[in-house]
């Protein structure tokens, strides 16, 4: 057998591992109440209600065809990562004793999911006839479950190598290569979406190769693409090469289509194919333009009869949906592409999501969580099955090794905010990282190195792309290079123990605007397609810095409002209020003032309301049409 492939050697940026690094503030009170709360208490052992499903007796009878069996692997995913960073032996005790359970009753073949044998995803499946996503004749999410399963178990060997989670992994994927390469089964018909449920495990098939050195999984991923490329209603690298929107491949579902398009880039890593790379930039760069909301996270479900989906490139709307299963896999998409190009345009898009979309999903307490999150809209806390509340759990273990890096030249600071991180450099050795600030409420960020003796290496650190003149100095000495909005500053020198580096963020009122259109489609007799404009709304909104901000019920009662505003940004007043209460985590509030009515306040959209079950979050705001009848413009992306 090979030597297990490190596919992060030619990679641009390398994480620092969650032990390493220790966030504070908004996203550190987020991963603190995530390991009390979800992670906790959701799994405690094997007799836990999400891993007693894969008890034979259970799967022996198991006639349904639901995703309950994805909960295990996304809870080891994300609870060996917290276990590890925290060093929380309740709950790494459970990791191990999840993973040596889910060992002991995994069958001889392999197969380790949740299925009665006749219903498990190695049983060919017609598809349904006429079915609009492209189910098979019996619902199935086996192949989904295998491939979360997959992901867990490879996390608790990366953070607990000795627990043996290895060999359960492999096992799973032998079984998967038997099936998909050697018995010629079409893995897109064991999966709706026109089969991307199932094609979802060329992520973790990735990793299995990268962790095993086993070219049998390289082979598996291979097979997978080309059989997601020979159907023609999914065509995945056929159709984004040719510029196919999101929406427009398979049923444009956001959460399989991201997690895809992950997969797509861990092979993109080993193959070296640019075809592999055109299509992720092309779908990385649609969803940026046309399909994420203001929040940082992909949006849709306006007439659709699934609420998950993208809609078309072209269709903008206040109250579509933002799925938290959606969120981690974007989230997960931007990190192999920082991590392959180290470019800080998929930090800042991390950073986004993080600080808007995910913290605003996240009940204070770590326990509750929103399964669809609008703009405008009822926060409504999912049930205790459904898959979000384990997508966001997982999303937020993300972040602690998104935050900082190392490449070939020193150090990388993704992510702004609270914390500290020890990185490890050839020339250097441990290297920590402070970062002293209130940000995301406050522009003025210190970082101070610590370090042994003095050594030379460069420091990277990524300015938002909304902090134009920003500014910079070094152990109090300006910084004479350029500081670019959108772009990394790199401070090259010899550093020496207590060294500090501040950085000035200007965070002012930011003004979004969007605009809605309900577009009829027809065909015109030679064919083409004939679009018509019959409604249009126009929308604003506000921010501040990298924060988007909202309003509860207007006056107390009303879910909407429209207000008559300049086309002039400059002219609109927008007031900053001090902030409300002590403390590191108060920020700055927005008080829009108007000539027909009360001001209306704002506040950063993802703790309006304490983040209580069933408040109201209204972030945009009609704009009145002009009174000659002129639009005011569109503004296009975000």
């Amino acid at each position: 057998m090979a030597e297990p492939l490190d596919i992060a050697a030619g990679d641009a940026q390398r994480p620092t591992a969650p032990a390493q690094v220790r966030l504070r503030g908004l996203l550190g009170e987020a991963l603190d109440a995530n390991r009390r709360g979800r992670l906790s208490h959701f799994v405690t052992a094997p007799d836990s209600p999400a891993i007693a499903i894969f008890a034979p007796t259970h799967r022996a009878g198991n006639e349904e065809g639901d995703w309950y069996g994805e909960h295990a692997g996304k809870w080891l995913a994300a609870a060996a990562k917290a276990a590890a960073r925290s060093g929380d032996t309740a709950l790494e005790d459970s990791v191990r004793a999840v993973a040596a359970y889910l060992a002991q009753v995994q069958e001889d073949d392999g197969y380790l999911g949740t299925y009665a044998p006749h219903r498990r995803f190695m049983v060919p499946q017609p598809p349904k006839p006429e079915s609009w996503n492209g189910e098979p004749a019996l619902r199935t999410w086996d192949v989904w479950t295998h491939a979360y399963l997959l992901l867990g178990l490879l996390e608790v060997h990366r953070r607990f190598p000795e627990a043996g989670a290895l060999e359960t992994a492999r096992r799973i994927g032998l079984l998967c290569w038997r099936t998909f390469c050697i018995e010629g089964l079409d893995i897109t018909t064991v999966g709706n979406h026109h089969g991307m449920s199932a094609t979802v495990l060329l992520d973790p098939v990735m990793d299995l190769h990268a962790a095993t050195g086993d070219a049998r999984f390289l082979e598996l991923a291979r097979r997978i693409l080309a059989q997601a490329d020979a159907n023609p209603r999914l065509a995945l690298l056929e159709r984004a090469l040719a510029g196919a929107d999101p929406s427009e491949i398979a049923t444009g579902k956001a959460y399989q289509l991201c997690w895809n398009l992950v997969g797509l880039a861990k092979l993109a890593r080993a193959s070296g194919d640019p075809r592999h790379r055109q299509a992720l930039d092309a779908q990385w760069q649609a969803i940026r333009d046309h399909h994420l909301s203001l929040g940082g996270g992909p949006f849709g479900g306006i007439g659709h009869r699934s609420r998950e989906v993208f809609n078309p490139a072209f269709v903008f709307d206040p109250h579509a949906y933002v799925e938290t299963c959606s969120i981690l896999a974007w989230l997960q998409l931007n990190r192999e592409l920082l991590a392959i190009t180290g470019q800080a345009r998929y930090a800042e898009e991390i950073e986004r999501t993080a600080y808007n979309d995910l913290l605003g999903a996240q009940a204070p307490d770590g326990e509750g969580w929103c399964y669809y999150s609008y703009a405008n809209g009822r926060r409504i806390h999912t049930n205790y099955w459904r898959c979000c509340k384990s997508s966001g759990a997982m999303a937020i273990e993300e972040l602690p090794a998104l935050a900082y890096a190392t490449d070939d030249e020193g150090i990388v600071v993704n992510l702004l905010g609270p914390g500290e991180a020890t990185c490890t450099l050839p020339a250097a050795g441990d290297v920590t990282v402070i970062q002293d600030t209130r940000y995301p409420f406050d522009g003025d960020i210190g970082l101070q190195l610590r370090l042994a003796q003095p050594a030379h290496f460069a420091l990277r650190v990524r300015i938002p792309a909304w902090a134009q003149e920003a500014t910079l100095t070094v152990a109090g000495t300006p910084w004479p290079g350029p500081v670019v909005a959108g772009d990394y500053v790199r401070i090259e020198r010899t550093w020496a123990d207590g060294d500090e580096v501040a950085l000035t963020l200007p965070l002012r009122p930011r003004i979004h605007r969007r605009v809605y259109r309900n577009v009829q489609e027809s065909r015109a007799p030679d064919g083409s397609p004939v679009r018509q404009q019959v409604l249009r709304q126009d929308y604003i909104a506000f921010g501040r810095g990298p924060l988007v901000y909202a309003t509860g019920l207007i006056d107390g009662y009303r879910t909407a409002e429209t207000v008559r505003l300049p086309d002039d940004d400059a002219q609109i007043r927008i007031e900053e209020l001090p902030p409300a209460g002590d403390g590191d985590a108060a920020a700055v509030g927005l008080r829009l003032h108007l000539d027909e009515r009360a001001p209306i306040d704002f506040a950063p959209y993802y703790g309006i309301g304490a983040r209580r079950d069933r408040i109201w979050r209204t972030t945009w705001l009609g704009l009145a049409p002009s009174a000659d009848g002129a639009d005011a413009g569109d503004c296009g992306a975000l």
